[in-house]
C-alpha cells in the first residue's frame, strides 16, 4: 500500500492518532489521508435504535428541526432548511438508496412523501436528493476539528467529501492557509453537481477521488463507468492524481477470494489509467484485510504489464514547460531505448507529476528535498519516493542517487537509466535529461 485513508465519519481523534503513529512506525514514505464528512444530510437519531418498517405506498413526513428526535412517520434531518429546499416531485433516497421516497406535497411546514418500496428507516442514515442542489455549508464543525488535527499531526491529504464547486474547496484551503499548512486537498466527487463542475474543481485541488458509492446513488448507475473514464482523462491531462474508490473488492469483506467482476472492475480502472485504487470496508472491517491488499496488488501488477505510455497526451495548465518537455522526452526514450528506470529530483513534486502523467512502463524514482513531497508523490502513478539533502552539483546528485538505487537493487550496474534534473539548484526546476548506464553515472 502507498497511502492510508482514515475516515473521520467512523473514528475519533484519539483512535485516528493511533493509526497515524502505527503508520509512521512502519514507514516514513506512506502518505496519510483523512476524509472529512463534508456537506451531507442525515436523519437525526431515533429513540428506537432499530427504526421502523415502511411498505410501498406508506406516507412519510419530514420537518425542519435539527434537534428533533425522529419517530415513526416523522423524520428530522441535520439540515435546518431541508423541507424548504426540497421541491415536490423528486425522489429522496435513504441509506444509499435502500429506500426510495417520492415527495408529493408540503403542508404546515412538513414535506409529505410516499414510500416506493419496503424497507427499514432508522436514525443517522444518509439522505440523497438526486439532481437537487441543497445549500449545505461547505464544512461542518467536526470537519474543521479534523482538519486542524491533521495539520497538527503533519498528515498529507485532506479528502473533502461531497465537493460541489470551488467554494467547498476554498473553505478548506482557507483553514490550511491560516496555519501555513502543506496539506493537499483531494476532491471527492459524489454527486451530479461535482461532476458538472469538475473542470472548475480541478483548478482548486491537488487531486480527485471518484467516490462511486454516493455517486452511484446520486446518478443513474449506468452512467458511472463513463463518468469515471472522463474524470480520469481530465485529471491525467492536468497532472492531477486520481483515485478510484468504493466496492472494488467488496465481496472480500466476507470471503477470501474476489469475484471475477471485481477483478475486471479493478483492471478497467487501471486500463483507464487511474493513479490509485482504493480499499475501504475491505480493510476497515472486513475479515480478510491482508488478503484484500495482496489481491489488489496482484491484479494491478498484472494489468500494468499490458499498457503502453500515453505519449500523445495533451497536457494543459503547464506552469513549467521545460519540465513538461523533458518529462515527455524521457518517457518517449523508454519506448525507443532499453531504459529500466527514470530518476529525477524535485522540490515541489511537479516534475514527478509531469513524468507520471505520460504513464511510463518503467519505475519512476523521485529524489525529494522535502519529506511531505515524497509522501505526496506516493499517490502518483509509478512514483517511488526517497528523501535527500540538497547537493552541491548535478553530478553529485546523479552519483549519489544512482548509488542509493543500486544498493536497493532497483536496477543493475549495466542497466540503462534516464535522469531528469536541474543544473541551477532545486528551486529552478528541471533543465537537463541524461541517459546512460548506471555504471557510467557513478564513475
Amino acid at each position: 500500500m502507498n497511502v492510508v485513508r482514515i475516515n473521520s465519519a467512523h473514528t475519533s481523534l484519539d483512535s485516528s492518532l493511533k493509526i497515524v503513529e502505527n503508520v509512521r512506525k512502519v514507514s516514513d514514505k506512506i502518505a496519510i489521508l483523512i476524509d472529512t464528512k463534508g456537506p451531507e444530510i442525515r436523519i437525526t437519531k431515533m429513540d428506537d435504535s432499530e427504526g421502523f418498517t415502511v411498505e410501498a405506498g406508506d406516507s412519510v413526513e419530514f420537518a425542519d428541526n435539527v434537534e428533533g428526535i425522529s419517530t415513526k412517520g416523522l423524520l428530522y434531518t441535520n439540515y435546518y432548511n431541508f423541507v424548504a429546499e426540497v421541491p415536490v416531485g423528486v425522489n429522496i433516497l435513504i441509506d444509499d438508496g435502500e429506500i426510495s421516497l417520492t415527495t408529493i406535497g408540503k403542508k404546515d411546514g412538513r414535506l409529505i412523501c410516499v414510500a416506493n418500496n419496503k424497507g427499514i428507516i432508522s436514525g443517522k442514515k444518509s439522505l440523497n436528493v438526486p439532481n437537487v442542489n441543497i445549500k449545505l455549508p461547505s464544512i461542518s464543525d467536526k470537519d474543521r476539528e479534523f482538519i486542524l488535527w491533521a495539520i497538527e499531526n503533519n498528515l498529507d491529504f485532506i479528502a473533502h467529501s461531497f465537493v460541489r464547486n470551488r467554494d467547498d474547496l476554498m473553505a478548506v484551503q482557507k483553514i490550511l492557509n491560516e496555519h501555513n499548512s502543506h496539506l493537499k486537498i483531494i476532491s471527492k466527487i459524489e454527486n451530479q453537481e461535482g461532476v458538472n463542475n469538475i473542470d472548475e474543481i480541478l483548478t482548486y485541488c491537488y487531486g480527485v477521488m471518484v467516490a462511486r458509492g454516493d455517486l452511484g446513488v446520486e446518478i443513474e448507475y449506468q452512467k458511472i463507468p463513463t463518468i469515471q473514464r472522463d474524470i480520469i482523462m481530465k485529471c491525467q491531462a492536468r497532472k492531477k492524481p486520481v483515485i478510484i474508490a468504493t466496492q472494488m473488492l467488496h465481496s472480500m469483506i466476507e470471503h477470501p477470494r474476489p469475484t471475477r467482476a471485481e477483478v475486471t472492475d479493478i483492471a478497467n480502472a487501471i486500463y483507464q489509467s487511474t493513479d490509485a485504487i482504493m480499499l475501504s470496508g475491505e480493510t476497515a472491517n472486513g475479515k480478510y484485510p491482508l488478503e484484500a491488499v495482496e489481491t489488489m496488488t496482484k491484479i494491478a501488477l498484472e494489468i500494468e504489464k499490458q499498457h503502453e505510455p500515453f505519449l500523445n497526451l495533451n497536457m494543459i495548465d503547464i506552469s513549467e514547460p521545460v519540465a513538461a518537455v523533458l518529462a515527455k522526452g524521457i518517457v518517449d526514450a523508454t519506448v525507443k531505448l532499453p531504459i529500466k528506470a527514470i530518476v529525477f529530483d524535485t522540490m515541489t513534486g511537479r516534475t514527478g507529476r509531469y513524468i507520471s502523467a505520460f504513464r511510463p512502463n518503467v519505475p519512476i524514482y523521485a529524489k525529494c528535498y522535502k519529506d511531505y513531497v515524497m509522501r505526496e508523490l506516493s499517490l502518483s502513478y509509478g512514483v517511488y519516493g526517497y528523501l535527500i539533502n540538497i547537493y552541491d552539483s548535478k553530478d553529485d546528485f546523479i552519483k549519489s542517487s544512482v548509488k542509493t538505487l543500486l544498493k536497493d537493487k532497483c536496477f543493475n550496474r549495466k542497466d540503462m537509466i534516464g535522469v531528469v534534473g536541474g543544473s541551477f539548484g532545486p528551486s529552478a526546476g528541471a533543465t537537463f535529461l541524461e541517459i546512460s548506464t548506471a555504471i557510467n553515472m557513478i564513475m
